[in-house]
């Protein structure tokens, strides 16, 4: 069994007073092995802290993605653009959006989401970069978004054939469209790249005021034996250094 590595949303836990120099040393010293999705100016930060930086965002507008083909020109520029900054700072993954779906079917949106990524994921392999489409929930948060089921997106990846395009599996999200979160994450965890967590509903605390109970997912996840990063993105109620231990101790498994 894999142990988990743990990582954190700066975004989610840059608060409270904190600096980004002191959250990032809080990260560190209590044990987490990265960092993500954090302005650029602090991936020096990071890597000094000894930690990686798991994932950044690889292209922008999360509501216009892959599923519009009128979007692929610009998305493949900034996905190969931000494949050379992954290199360079030994960042092993980028997020993709599947986009909204704007009347477009799940079969026209899989197409072109398929027909976008093979433009980039021989890129990928040669740069030893994962591109992870992100599973959303479109009932409460991301409203039309299209990759809100994992089959769904388990489709996409086969239809695109690489090692390095999978999903990002938000524990959170799919919670809320599907549950069945244990057996849906050992049946396609060759397909996915990186893990969310948060609390459900509210998006905060992994605490006992919400349904998910995490220890037996993480356990579930350890597994299959893999190798990646859980990235803590929940919004914590309090304060946020307290929330990034209880987190971190939860997931200890």
């Amino acid at each position: 069994m894999s142990t988990i590595r743990q990582s954190i949303c700066f975004g989610c836990f840059n608060r409270g007073g904190l600096t980004p120099e002191s959250l990032i040393r809080e990260a560190a010293r209590m044990g987490y092995a990265s960092v993500e999705m954090l302005p650029e100016e602090h991936w020096n930060q990071v890597r000094d802290a000894g930690m990686d930086i798991a994932i950044v965002v690889g292209h922008a507008s999360l509501p216009d993605g892959l599923n519009k083909r009128e979007n692929h020109d610009r998305i493949e520029d900034e996905l190969l653009a931000n494949m050379d900054q992954a290199v360079a700072y030994g960042i092993p993954g980028l997020i993709c959006f599947s986009g909204n779906r704007e009347g477009k079917s799940d079969d026209e949106g899989r197409d072109n989401c398929i027909e976008g990524l093979l433009r980039v994921a021989k890129a990928a392999e040669e740069k030893g970069v994962t591109l992870c489409m992100e599973l959303l929930n479109s009932k409460v948060n991301h409203p039309d978004y299209q990759c809100d089921y994992t089959d769904w997106g388990v489709s996409v990846c086969e239809g695109v054939g690489s090692p390095r395009v999978k999903l990002l599996y938000d524990i959170y999200h799919m919670q809320i469209m599907e549950g069945d979160l244990i057996r849906t994450i050992r049946d396609n965890i060759a397909h996915i790249g990186h893990f969310h967590t948060a609390g459900n509903p509210g998006r905060n605390d992994l605490d006992e005021t919400q349904e998910i109970y995490y220890p037996p997912v993480m356990r579930a996840i350890a597994e299959t034996g893999y190798a990646g990063f859980v990235g803590h993105e929940f919004v914590p109620l309090g304060d946020p250094l307290a929330a990034m231990q209880a987190a971190y101790d939860t997931c200890n498994v």
